[in-house]
């Protein structure tokens, strides 16, 4: 599953995606997810220029780094929201990657409560469509007040397209959803597509995402359900600190390297261990 890692480069919040790639590449990742939310971390947009978007091909092309997602939050219950999501479909296209990460809410704190679920599905109809023409595939986030687990989001995929699976958010369902991951991924991850590794301490509605390793998560106990499920989709390592952010990016390449470190230490294990 080594090869499955990638780095969020929502990690590297507040700084430039060029600092994301080199400090992950040093690190041993060789795979990204791109964070392309506005007035969040910007690190790509489907309003980039072609010199840009070509810029950021070179400079992935240039460290060896291969994008596997465009993580493209968005409130899938406007019309603004299906619009940007179109958009990203269009620029994993363009990066050549199959997947396009959202929630279903607003991108920052999620906590509409979606009481027409036929609206929804009616709303990614455009998405399904695109996702088919363009062989990709739209994966729904654990996050936010709607579909904080995988067991809620299993009934939603169910009801949709092949082109819409889940990305299952390790340390989310704590937070958002007050559930460990253990039980509730393995109800859920034969629709899984898409796993963003996250970490966890402090109390569940406590927003603290550290290094991989320095919380709470037993990440064997979750290799261990994946390797079950013979799963093969990408594994996207995202380190979201605390409220006030990391003191500088030395403190964000450190822990990208950790995290790396201890992921290589465990999955060496993982064949030993049933």
């Amino acid at each position: 599953m080594i090869d499955q890692l990638a780095i969020n480069s929502n990690t590297y919040h507040g700084f430039s995606l060029e600092d994301a790639v080199k400090g992950a590449a040093k690190a041993g990742f060789k795979q990204i997810e791109l964070a392309a939310v506005k007035d969040h971390t910007a690190h790509v947009l489907p309003e980039m220029s072609e010199k840009e978007l070509l810029a950021i091909k070179k400079l992935l092309h240039q460290y060896e780094m291969r994008c596997v997602g465009i993580g493209a939050h968005s409130n899938v219950m406007t019309e603004a929201g299906i619009i940007n999501v179109l958009k990203n479909v269009e620029l994993a296209n363009f990066f050549e990657c199959k997947y396009i990460i959202t929630a279903t809410g607003d991108p920052h704190h999620d906590s509409d409560v979606i009481e027409d679920e036929q609206i929804l599905i009616r709303n990614l109809l455009p998405v399904i469509e695109m996702c088919e023409r363009l062989n990709k595939v739209l994966v729904i986030e654990t996050h936010g007040n709607n579909y904080a687990t995988g067991t809620a989001l299993n009934r939603l995929v169910q009801l949709l397209s092949r082109r819409i699976k889940i990305n299952y958010d390790t340390a989310n369902v704590l937070f958002y959803g007050n559930i460990e991951p253990y039980d509730d991924l393995q109800a859920s991850v034969a629709e899984v597509e898409f796993i963003h590794l996250k970490d966890k301490l402090g109390a569940n509605q406590e927003w603290n995402f550290p290094a991989i390793g320095d919380g709470n998560i037993n990440f064997l106990r979750i290799f261990q359900i994946l390797e079950r499920a013979n799963y093969k989709g990408p594994i996207s390592v995202e380190i979201e600190f605390t409220p006030e952010g990391p003191s500088g990016l030395d403190v964000v390449n450190d822990s990208v390297q950790r995290s790396f470190h201890y992921l290589s230490t465990i999955l060496s294990k993982l064949g030993g261990v049933r």
